[in-house]
């Protein structure tokens, strides 16, 4: 039986990915602040993904792993020009310095055949929406060190595949805060545009987390047919 851990599973994506996981028959971990509202089944590890400290204790707890599942993120609307700069470092400290930890620390608790890292990005990391500011450079950035991680493990001789999912909009509770004091513009876009559900991004994930052992997916772009960039 394969472990999993997944950070951001107690709503939206990391939920959805957890459940269908465990419908696959791993055992899976969740490594979240709101333990309280992880699936039944779920094993709660708690931490606050913008504390390196935190993030290393969690993981001492873990002794052996097969999947990591990087679902946790933030989102703010915060632009270059006029944005506010604890937003900048909130969504830095998650997207991009945890993602990099958490797959640094799960590498080491890898099988020696390798194991399987799962990174949530986004479109956002492939076009720069008007609104996108500072969000979007963290996805850039994972975009970068997927493709880094990956050559890495190569020149290593480590077996270790990961993958990227990039998603468009999809319908979650991190919409809430990117939109925040934006109602009018979220009702809109919820009317204008059947989203993607988490459901969809978590069986597209299942898919690259399940392939053949001789399959590394690198990423996936996904958008709901209604969305036009």
């Amino acid at each position: 039986m394969k472990t999993a851990l997944v950070t951001g599973t107690s709503s939206g994506i990391g939920k959805a990915i957890a459940e269908a996981l465990l419908k696959e028959g791993m055992t899976v971990i969740g490594l979240c602040r709101s333990v309280e509202k992880l699936p039944t089944g779920v094993i709660p590890l708690p931490c606050d993904l913008r504390e390196p400290g935190e993030i290393q204790a969690a993981f001492e707890k873990v002794p052996q792993l097969d999947i990591l599942v990087n679902s946790a993120g933030l989102a703010y609307l915060s632009r270059l020009a006029d944005g506010n700069p604890q937003h900048w470092e909130e969504m830095w400290r998650v997207n991009v310095h945890a993602l990099s930890l958490c797959s640094q620390l799960a590498l080491a608790r890898f099988p020696e055949t390798g194991g399987h890292i799962l990174n949530l990005s986004s479109m956002s990391g492939h076009r720069v929406p008007p609104t996108g500011g500072f969000y979007a450079s963290t996805k850039f950035a994972v975009r970068a060190l997927c493709e880094a991680l990956r050559s890495e493990l190569k020149t290593l001789g480590n077996k270790t595949r990961v993958s990227s999912l990039s998603p468009g909009f999809v319908d979650t509770p991190l919409l809430d805060t990117y939109f925040a004091g934006r109602a009018e513009e979220l009702a809109a876009t919820r009317q204008n545009i059947d989203m993607l559900t988490p459901e969809a991004i978590a069986a597209t994930a299942l898919h690259i987390l399940t392939s053949p052992p001789e399959v590394e997916i690198n990423d996936v772009l996904m958008r709901s047919a209604d969305q036009s960039v």
